[in-house]
């Protein structure tokens, strides 16, 4: 015959009524449903109600109204027949068979090991049947008595659903909220949780002492209709947005003991006694009897928290099974949170891989303003082999890199952090692009026979207005004029770096002032749903109508021009990580640059503090004359006391006075403090005291030493 239908959640636990006090009731082994928090202590269970839609089976009528099965018209329960023994179709999936025909695939009975659960002797009083508005409220007259109920099946219902609840998660938040909304108000009427501060990450052997956290409470909110019922006297009541509280186990005492223990147990177990003022205070107390469980957290390791799981007093206390539902709670939960702050440090690993990987700022060189982006391919997969760098140059000239590395994972972020280094190294060289992309490839070459990068290298010259470009299988930058019009750049492609035995060719192109520059690795323009030249071609239009909003004669900002690109991609289009570099040309005017030849001579110095004085003059900066000139003088003394060639002296007039001499030493000047008795060795002193900043860089055909002051 049909049976009742039990839900996946029952709302609370009730004592089983004496079989005296309930009519002739179906063999039902599974019992009806259980009662909601709302209902008022003392009522019976909800009649139980058959498939969605459908009335409740006659045996739960019969039941609720004393009626033999069958009267006033109403046809018997069937047990697979029809009245002349004619077979009728199954029930629905979840009904039972009749126990006159046993299932042969139904499971066997529970073992004894199992706890039967203890039988109360209330009867609860005879009324009418519950009307569909009073389930809600749990409100309303109760049945004559009620049906019956396996409890067990009931628990572990429960212990399912809220365990795939709580494993849902996938940050520590995530899943103590999980435990939260399955226990309130199925389990529990209130729950605290708390957790070590900080939290143990893997085998890590915490020295100082335990201290635990309120990290997060939950209950029934106040305005539900509780039958004028609230939370457990818990005064005054924890607030769980502002709660910090904080409580420290002391070795040896009641709590720690508890806590060891790993087993939950009741408030009223004088070893709960003991330790609950300890974790939750003086000022606040719990109910009395068994309404409150004390669930230590372990996880792979140790214990790393506690949950109290509270019951108001109005309702019916805790019993000895519930111990199990708390032990088997906190021992998912626990093991959630700690793959929860494994995977949290290993992200938080990946995003300092990442973050010390890429420049951390950008320079700021003279002509040319930058901005940057970086994307990783998911929130999986932080790291990647995407990286580009701006590096600075001897003659206000700067380096533009970017690069790709096959892959986005650890092992690609490592390989792109060796490549980018060698490139900052060989950058400091001043070698010309080709070159560089050659000892890219022989390092690559080095580090693998599978290490595939592409790359893209391009030194602008602020004061020749000129960019040179070489390519390693990369896609071609794009050039974004004043007047709004966008160019892809004919460069030669290359072969990617890796590959070795093949030569890399570099093309110098005009950089007009104003125009923009945009480096990016493969990730913005190429994805499932368009190839790598389709994605260029809506790059160079989304620049050209960007362009078109500022006007002709101002160019886009360039933070906002880099949000624009990045909002071209789609839900689809995020198959790779993204590295995205862009460069606005300014330049330096002609009139803002003097430069000059020096014999290497012993005049030398001297004709170069009256040219210093002129250009000065010229400049209307003559408050600088002097600095200049004892600056200048120093740094030339020095450059012809080695060289054999002619000397070079350039003024460049930007934000700040910057000279630049150059000879063909390659010795770098080293500062040193010149003893009493020495005639010498003190012009690098006084440019260091003097000057804003200075530097020394080496070049492929000599060094520059510079210095630099301010206007003013």
């Amino acid at each position: 015959m049909d049976s009742t239908r039990v839900t996946e959640h029952p709302t609370s636990h009730e004592r089983r009524q004496p079989s005296a006090a309930r009519p002739t009731a179906p063999a039902d082994p599974r019992g009806a449903l259980l009662r909601t928090p709302e209902q008022p202590l003392g009522s019976a269970p909800l009649p139980a109600q058959g498939p969605l839609g459908s009335p409740a089976p006659a045996e739960a009528r019969s039941a609720a109204t004393g009626t033999p099965a069958g009267s006033h018209g109403t046809p018997a329960p069937s047990d697979g027949h029809g009245p002349a023994g004619t077979p009728v179709p199954a029930g629905p999936e979840h009904s039972q068979p009749s126990a006159a025909e046993p299932d042969p695939h139904r499971p066997r009975p529970a073992p004894e090991s199992i706890p039967v659960q203890p039988q109360s002797g209330a009867e609860a009083p005879a009324g009418p049947p519950v009307g569909p508005a009073d389930r809600r409220t749990g409100q309303g007259t109760a049945p004559a008595g009620p049906m019956p109920m396996r409890r067990d099946g009931d628990r572990l219902r429960f212990v399912g659903a809220a365990t795939r609840r709580i494993a849902r998660g996938i940050d520590l938040d995530e899943i103590v909220m999980g435990l939260c909304r399955a226990t309130v108000p199925t389990f529990s009427d209130a729950i605290l949780v708390y957790l070590r501060d900080p939290l143990p990450v893997g085998d890590e052997r915490p020295t100082g002492p335990v201290v635990l956290r309120l990290r997060r409470t939950d209950r029934i909110p106040e305005d539900r209709d509780t039958d004028g019922f609230l939370l457990p006297s818990l005064q005054p009541e924890p607030d769980i947005g502002v709660t910090a509280e904080l409580c420290q186990v002391r070795p040896g005492g009641a709590l720690n003991e508890v806590l060891r223990g790993v087993r939950p147990v009741f408030a009223d177990a004088p070893a709960a006694r003991a330790a609950l003022p300890e974790l939750i205070g003086e000022e606040l107390t719990v109910p009395g009897g068994q309404r409150a469980i004390l669930a230590p957290l372990r996880g792979r390791r140790r214990v790393i928290g506690a949950a109290l799981f509270l019951r108001r007093p109005d309702r019916e206390a805790f019993e000895s099974d519930d111990l199990l539902v708390a032990a088997q709670l906190a021992t998912h939960s626990a093991l959630g949170i700690d793959k929860a702050v494994l995977y949290g440090r290993e992200a938080y690993i990946a995003d300092e891989l990442q973050r010390t990987m890429l420049p951390e700022t950008l320079p700021r060189p003279t002509g040319v303003r930058l901005a940057s982006r970086y994307l990783p391919a998911a929130e999986t997969a932080r790291v990647g082999g995407d990286w580009y760098d701006a590096i600075p140059l001897p003659g206000s000239r700067v380096a533009l890199v970017v690069g790709d590395v096959m892959g986005h994972s650890m092992t690609s972020a490592a390989i792109m952090g060796q490549l980018r280094t060698t490139a900052q190294t060989l950058a400091g060289l001043d070698l010309p692009p080709q070159e560089v992309l050659h000892h890219l490839d022989e390092q690559a070459q080095r580090l693998g026979t599978d290490r595939m990068a592409t790359c893209l290298y391009a030194v602008y010259d602020p004061v020749s207005h000129r960019i040179t470009i070489a390519n390693a299988g990369h896609p071609p930058p794009v050039l974004l004029h004043l007047g709004g019009r966008a160019e892809v750049l004919r460069v030669p492609p290359g072969a990617p770096i890796g590959v070795g035995g093949v030569d890399f060719e570099a093309v110098e192109l005009d950089a007009p002032a104003g125009a923009t520059l945009l480096l990016y690795t493969d990730g913005l323009v190429e994805s499932r749903l368009r190839d790598v030249w389709t994605g260029i071609e809506q790059l160079r239009e989304k620049l050209a109508a960007t362009a078109q909003l500022t006007g002709a004669d101002h160019p886009p900002p360039l933070e906002a021009l880099c949000d624009e690109v990045l909002d071209m991609l789609g839900p689809g289009d995020r198959d790779d990580d993204i590295a995205l570099l862009a460069a606005r040309f300014d330049g330096i005017a002609p009139s803002d640059v003097a430069y000059w030849h020096l014999d290497p001579e012993d005049a030398a110095p001297g004709r170069a503090r009256r040219l210093a004085r002129r250009a000065l003059s010229r400049w209307g900066l003559e408050e600088l004359s002097d600095s200049v000139e004892l600056l200048v003088s120093e740094v030339v003394t020095n450059a012809v006391r080695y060289t054999s060639r002619p000397v070079t002296l350039r003024l460049l007039r930007t934000d700040v006075l910057r000279c630049e001499v150059g000879d063909d030493v390659p010795q770098l000047p080293r500062l040193r403090q010149a003893r009493a008795t020495d005639e010498g060795g003190r012009g690098l002193y006084l440019v260091n005291k003097m000057a804003r900043r200075w530097g020394a860089t080496r070049l492929s055909t000599g060094k520059v030493v510079w210095f630099e002051l301010n206007r003013g």
